[in-house]
């Protein structure tokens, strides 16, 4: 059947020459269509849940309403755990589920469970349900600031002018508005003057919203027209407010004014948010998941600069995130890799061949496969982000392999015969077709088992698996019919007579002579050189360290940091104007933004607690981990009472998606609360012993300090009110109620009344407070409410309905394995622990765990197909021994290669593991094709074997050298984003260092050695 394709190609060459042409530009058309953002866009089988009930106590917050909302959602089809965390009036409920579940479908199913037990949740609850999905981190983050415009001024303009004008832009999905102030009209009334009228703050609220009107009263046809009637008594300014009648009485009314002092001020704000140390608004945009983020930024980059022209003065707008950047910076430095990768092997091919058009034919291939892999990348939907573009710039060393191989072995065979050019190449692709379909076989089924790959590893490398598997398909397919059809047209007689075998050329088939005699002959040699092998594997086995995923500089950081427990709002303030002066003098930094009271990636916050985010000039600079580690020690030695926490970007993003954003996460858990509040900070202090471990955090947050007001029921009854009305009061006291909302040009505004500062400075006010009963009848409210002092209350965090504490920490200077596996020792300890308390470890260790356990299934099942597959091609049980033995020898080898270079063994390495032996075989397939091949002219098989090893020594050679400098460029991580594939590249250079030894001398040594054992 090859025969007949490879003869149907021949007699279509100009057609199927110019489909390919026709496919590659259609391909580089498709090119500017296809989205381009940071990762792959995956539904993470992820739901949040955020609660907000008002402020009530974290225990009673669980009793009332996360347990029920807990096993309201725990019988949702498909989730697979539960993690809630509980605090003063507010709550998140992380909801994980298959990754095999419909995202929005689980979605519906939570809302409706929550829907079904509405009516047993206070009144007052209001949640958000979000699904989680690599958009949940901005794409581009505004910053607006001034030093003349007041910070309500500047939110106003943030949210009526930039949003409004940013929501136009293709692709994004919101914009939102972060810090500044808000304008509300504040009536300040004075309890005295109100006691003294019978009057109390009800009345005045009652009074404000009674005469706040806007309503419809009705239709009417009037001169053959349709008309809406309105009855408007709307209150529109101050002195509509003063003027507003308390009660009536002969002689002069009691307005507003009489009782209180009516002004303009802001609402009462409890996060605070600033951009380079000045006071600033926040605007992040977020992109769909189909968005393409370069294309987004440069509409909001155009955008800006006529932005800018009608903001005030002073004002500044400034951009201090943009994801774009790093994006197109990834996107030109994997470029400038595949433009130096195949340079390099060009230079490979030139010193073997010497001949230009076999240089011309192979770097043509290389631009006409990946155009061809963006129109099936296009198809598929999958977009341009750094994981589908790193596997088109680790396939070019593939790619440029089958290249070589299909020209190497035109060369020879032109050669060689003494017929026509044509025809020999004809011979040429019709001889080699089925060993070029083997070993293609043999690296794109490798990336079969990958389809069945979940969890995070699953989620980013599919998109690589794929691109990959893509580019080796339409590889295959152009050197085995274009190659043969391009060559027909540009070789001549004159490069049938051309000699290109050189003296190094003569001198490796020399030694290789010498060394395969040697080793076939002496199978104790052969024993000694596969026990080094495998002794030196398992030595730098023990030796590399274990990762998750790969550590990228992506120019900026995340700084989480936290006060002392109950530190109010100003004073966290003051203590982070110390940490950004650190952080200005940190000679790298550019700019950054902080927010308190509030975080980066949204969940539940304190007053005392938020985040910076970190933006660094650009190269050249000290890398982001030196700068992190040296800032880390100023504030450990300027600020010792901050616990600080920093973080690259992308492990805060995974973070996010996964609830699991610490490396090292110790989860206690026991139905002793107390014993679990006192254990956890023990087992903070006991790992901080453990070298590499940074940024512990206990896992107890406590929320601050509180005064409880508990209202004597009988004393109230004596006034003729009830508990309900004294609270009411309370509130009214200290937080002052929303009696209405004035409407203006583009907002409303509320009207909030509130006694007068100096009655409610601190809850000692109560003593001079009274309000005037139902009955007109003064209460004095310290004589009805008595006051507490509770000591703050922690955080509750729950695990699939038991109760849990969990101690985190991130790791410097170390790989994960280790300290993890040291901090395990400690753990086991005998007495660590109280009795009935248990332990597991999760964050990202245990995703590590998990996608290591997935990669190993993967690695097994490759093993497997790819033995079916030498099997199916040869039909013969040594040579499958001989090739897998081979191919897993260079996979230990692997380990060499990590160990010598200090990379981690993470999930990129593993897909490297996977590949080499997908490789290696593919190489071997070559080699023992050519041995059955020489076998049906030569009845000595052992000649044969020889025979074999000595006509695929030069392409082999070949290949191997060509492929190792296609991937030099990622191995060497020369330019931003690469980082991501260099352990790949890594692993599959250490493979392919002891390819030629292993395929062309150890395999048939094998081979020998068990074909003697077998004919005894």
């Amino acid at each position: 059947m090859n025969n007949r394709i490879v003869h149907w190609s021949h007699n279509h060459k100009r057609s199927l020459i110019f489909l390919t042409l026709v496919l590659a530009i259609i391909g580089l058309i498709f090119s500017r269509a296809i989205p381009v953002s940071l990762f792959p866009q995956v539904n993470f089988p992820r739901i949040a849940v955020a609660i907000d009930v008002g402020d009530i106590p974290a225990n009673q917050m669980v009793n009332n309403v996360t347990r029920p909302l807990e096993e309201a959602i725990r019988a949702v089809q498909g989730v697979q755990s539960l993690r809630s965390t509980s605090s003063r009036g507010s709550a998140e409920i992380s909801v994980a589920f298959n990754w095999s579940q419909n995202m929005i479908e689980a979605e519906a199913l939570v809302q409706g469970a929550i829907s079904q037990i509405r009516d047993v949740l206070p009144p007052s609850l209001h949640y958000e349900i979000r699904r989680m999905d690599p958009t949940i981190f901005p794409v581009m983050a505004l910053s607006l600031s001034s030093e003349s415009a007041s910070l309500t001024e500047l939110r106003d303009i943030a949210t009526f002018d930039i949003v409004p004008r940013v929501s136009a832009v293709q692709g994004l999905a919101k914009a939102t508005v972060t810090g500044g102030t808000r304008a509300e009209y504040r009536i300040e009334t004075d309890p005295d003057k109100l006691l003294a009228l019978g009057l109390n703050q009800d009345d005045v609220s009652a009074a404000i919203a009674a005469n706040n009107l806007l309503q419809s009263e009705g239709r009417i046809q009037q001169q053959y027209k349709l008309f809406l009637l309105m009855a408007d008594a709307q209150l529109q300014t101050l002195d509509d407010i003063r003027n507003t009648v308390l009660r009536h009485r002969p002689g002069a009314d009691i307005t507003v004014a009489d009782v209180a002092a009516v002004y303009r001020t802001v609402k009462p704000e409890w996060i605070k948010v600033s951009a380079n140390g000045k006071n600033a608004v926040l605007v992040q945009l977020f992109q769909q998941p189909d968005g393409d983020t370069i294309h987004i930024a440069a509409q909001v980059d155009a955008m800006l600069d006529t932005i800018r022209q009608t903001l005030p003065a002073d004002s500044e707008l400034q951009v201090w995130y943009d994801q774009s950047l790093l994006v197109s910076q990834s996107a030109f430095s994997v470029g400038d890799a595949m433009i130096t990768g195949v340079l390099l092997a060009a230079i490979v091919l030139f010193a073997f061949l010497r001949s230009f058009k076999t240089i011309l034919i192979a770097i043509l291939v290389v631009p006409v496969t990946l155009a061809v892999t963006i129109l099936l990348l296009k198809a598929t939907g999958l977009s341009f982000n750094i994981m589908t573009l790193g596997g088109m710039a680790a396939a070019i060393g593939l790619i440029i392999d089958d290249a070589i191989v299909m020209i190497e072995h035109i060369i020879s065979c032109i050669r060689k015969n003494t017929e026509s050019v044509r025809h020999s190449i004809f011979l040429a692709a019709t001889e080699i077709s089925k060993p070029l379909t083997g070993s293609s076989l043999a690296t794109i089924i490798i990336f079969c088992p990958l389809a069945f790959l979940d969890g995070v590893t699953g989620a980013f490398f599919k998109a690589l698996s794929l691109t990959m598997a893509f580019s080796l398909i339409v590889s295959f397919l152009i050197s085995w019919l274009c190659i043969p059809l391009l060559a027909g047209s540009l070789f001549s007689e004159n490069d049938a007579q051309a000699d290109d075998s050189g003296p190094v050329t003569r001198c490796l088939l020399k030694w290789y002579q010498n060394g395969f005699h040697t080793l076939s002959r002496k199978p104790l040699l052969l024993l000694f050189a596969i026990a080094g092998l495998l002794c030196l594997s398992a030595v730098s086995y023990t030796k590399v360290g274990t990762g998750f995923m790969p550590t990228m500089d992506e120019g900026g950081f995340v700084l989480d940091y936290r006060a002392n427990a109950g530190t109010s709002l100003e004073e966290t303030d003051r203590q982070i104007r110390q940490l950004e002066t650190l952080i200005r003098q940190t000679p790298e930094v550019e700019s950054y933004s902080r927010r308190t009271g509030a975080g980066l990636g949204g969940g539940l916050s304190e007053a005392n607690e938020g985040d910076f985010f970190i933006k660094l000039k650009p190269f050249p600079r000290a890398p982001v981990d030196e700068v992190m580690s040296k800032l880390r020690s100023q504030i450990a030695s300027n600020l010792p009472g901050l616990e600080v926490e920093l973080i690259l970007l992308m492990e805060d993003l995974i973070g996010d998606l996964t609830s699991v954003p610490q490396p090292i996460e110790i989860k206690l858990y026991s139905d002793n609360t107390e014993a679990l509040l006192s254990t956890a900070p023990k087992i903070a202090e006991l790992i901080s012993k453990t070298k590499g471990v940074v940024d512990i955090n206990d896992g107890v947050t406590i929320a601050g300090d509180s005064f409880n007001f508990t209202i004597n029921e009988t004393k109230a009854a004596q006034f003729g009110v009830t508990r309900q009305w004294i609270a009411a009061q309370l509130g009214n006291l200290f937080e002052g109620t929303v009696a209405t909302t004035i409407n203006e040009s583009l907002k409303s505004v509320d009207v909030r009344v509130w006694p007068a500062l100096n009655h409610r400075q601190n809850v000692n006010s109560l003593e001079n407070y009274w309000a005037v009963g139902t009955g007109g009848t003064p209460i004095p409210l310290a004589e009805v409410v008595s006051i507490k002092k509770i000591r703050g209350e922690p955080q509750i965090t729950r695990e699939n309905l038991k109760r849990m504490v969990a101690v985190t920490a991130r790791i410097e200077g170390r790989d994960m394995g280790s300290t993890v596996t040291e901090i395990e020792k400690l753990l086991n300890i005998p007495g660590t622990l109280p009795d009935k308390m248990y332990y597991q470890m999760g964050g990202l260790y245990a995703q590590q765990q998990q996608s290591f356990t997935g990669l190993m299934y993967v690695f097994t099942a490759a093993l497997a197909i790819l033995f079916a597959l030498i099997l199916f091609l040869y039909e013969d049980i040594l040579i499958a021994i001989s090739i897998m033995g081979t191919s897993l020898l260079a996979v230990g080898c692997v380990f060499t290669g990590l160990w010598f270079t200090g990379t981690d063994l993470n999930i990129t390495a593993m897909m490297g593991m996977t590949m080499i032996l997908g490789i290696v075989t593919e190489v071997a397939v070559f080699f023992y094709s050519e041995y059955q091949a020489i076998l049906t002219e030569k009845s000595d098989w052992k000649e044969a074997l020889w025979q074999a090893g000595s006509n695929r020594l030069r392409p082999i050679m070949m290949t191997t050298l060509a492929a190792i400098m296609a991937l030099a460029p990622l191995a060497f991580a020369m330019s931003t984003g690469s980082e991501m594939q260099q352990p790949l590249a890594i692993a599959i250079i250490s493979g392919l260092l002891v390819q030629l030894p292993l395929v062309l001398m150890i395999s048939p040594a094998v081979y020998i050695f068990l074909r003697q054992i077998q004919d005894k």
